[in-house]
């Protein structure tokens, strides 16, 4: 391996001050006196090579363990000599990334960690490059976390979110991240990285929230987004959909309920079973499937059936490739407004879409006499008068897959 020859420039250049312009950082006035290349005689003693000159190091050598307490001095030091500051008047290309903000109420984790570490290796390199590098920080507001913590303190005082106007709790909650929201910023700053700080940014600043406001108008205009009913995690007690991320499942003992659906104009005899772990969502039928190579209800297909306890309300019985003929009895009742799977149906066959539950989790009008019922009490209450109806074929234990509110806990 060859080493290439340093340039005419580099070993010309034989002033402290010109070769702290090649490194400011790392070079001190003692290790600019000959090219860092040159062969000589180890030094038996090592001088503090870091901004000995401002006192960030006060060791006159190399301890034998670091020493953490000097991180904040040599940070505070690089923040103070604007290293981080992009000079776009020398010209080259820029290179700007802004920081995935992370929520201001969280502390940091090892995920932040690699963000870190990753984006300030990149804005390091082409900072030495002698582009001009910026690195925008900043953090979210992280919704539900941020009322979560405001609501714990709340009701530490005796008040509820429900006590007060929106505005009222909107204060308290710009109060809290003034005194409490730079914890993760302080975080970000002792893992070293290279933000220009002057620039920081706060999802919910005026400036940001004008800006998406705007976007969302111009979209609309363009015809690119629109409002339209759709399937979302809804959380009872935080009255807010929920992001699939912040959905946690887990497998919990329950039951799986069959029950007797009658065939319009047929005999007492001809009903199909179906098998569901959430009885009280037949209020939100529209529709009873099976599929199509399933001999066992080729006859009804195309014919109506009766949801039960509905008053003699009929839904269409239809053939699906989708349905499982292993599963259960191999019918399948089809209530999009309480299923993923129901709902993609649903739309694909242009079936309506019928919701039961109000947003504090009890029923509402479209299930009749069960309206205003807690949900768990009215699956209970329904499968009572199932069995008095003799619609209730059997119930047996069934491990469910239950899908809780990260945030909450609620189901």
């Amino acid at each position: 391996m060859a080493l290439a020859r340093p340039s005419s420039a580099l070993l010309s250049c034989s002033s402290s001050a010109c070769l702290r312009r090649l490194n400011p950082l790392l070079l001190s006035a003692a290790a600019c006196r000959r090219p860092a290349w040159a062969p000589r005689r180890v030094a038996r003693r090592f001088s503090a090579a870091i901004a000995s000159e401002t006192d960030v190091f006060n060791s006159p050598e190399v301890a034998k363990s670091f020493d953490f307490t000097n991180e904040e001095k040599i940070y505070k030091w690089w923040e103070s000599q604007g290293f981080f500051k992009p000079n776009f008047d020398r010209g080259g290309d820029p290179f700007v990334i802004p920081m995935p903000p992370p929520n201001v109420t969280g502390s940091l984790h090892m995920g932040h960690a690699m963000f870190v570490t990753l984006e300030d290796i990149m804005v390091r390199y082409f900072r030495m490059k002698g582009r001009p590098a910026l690195w925008i920080p900043g953090t979210d507001h992280a919704g539900i976390a941020t009322q979560l913590v405001v609501e714990k303190m709340l009701a530490a005082e005796g008040v509820k979110r429900t006590d007060m106007t929106r505005e009222e709790f909107t204060k308290k909650v710009w109060e809290w991240k003034e005194k409490y929201g730079g914890t993760i910023t302080n975080q970000i700053k002792r893992l070293g990285a290279s933000c220009d700080w002057s620039r920081e940014r706060f999802t919910l600043d005026e400036q940001l929230s004008r800006a998406v406001a705007e976007a969302f108008v111009r979209l609309h205009d363009k015809g690119l987004i629109y409002q339209g009913s759709y399937l979302v995690n809804w959380s009872p007690n935080l009255q807010t959909a929920v992001s699939d991320l912040e959905v946690e499942y887990s497998e919990e003992p329950g039951n799986l309920y069959f029950i007797k659906y009658r065939v319009a104009g047929g005999t007492r005899d001809d009903f199909m079973t179906i098998a569901t772990t959430r009885p009280e969502t037949i209020f939100g039928d529209v529709a009873i499937a099976v599929n199509p190579e399933d001999k066992r209800y080729a006859q009804y297909v195309g014919k109506l059936a009766i949801v039960p306890l509905t008053c003699g309300r009929h839904v269409p019985i239809i053939a699906d490739r989708y349905v499982d003929p292993e599963f259960g009895t191999g019918v399948l009742k089809i209530s999009p407004g309480h299923d993923h799977n129901d709902y993609h149906i649903a739309r694909k066959l242009g079936l309506p879409i019928l919701n039961v539950m109000n947003k504090d989790g009890t029923l509402n009008d479209v299930a009749g006499i069960y309206s205003g019922m807690d949900r768990f009490e009215a699956r209970e209450k329904l499968w009572s008068d199932l069995v008095e109806t003799n619609l209730a074929v059997k119930k047996e234990p069934y491990t469910l897959r239950v899908p809780r509110s990260q945030r909450g806990g609620e189901v």
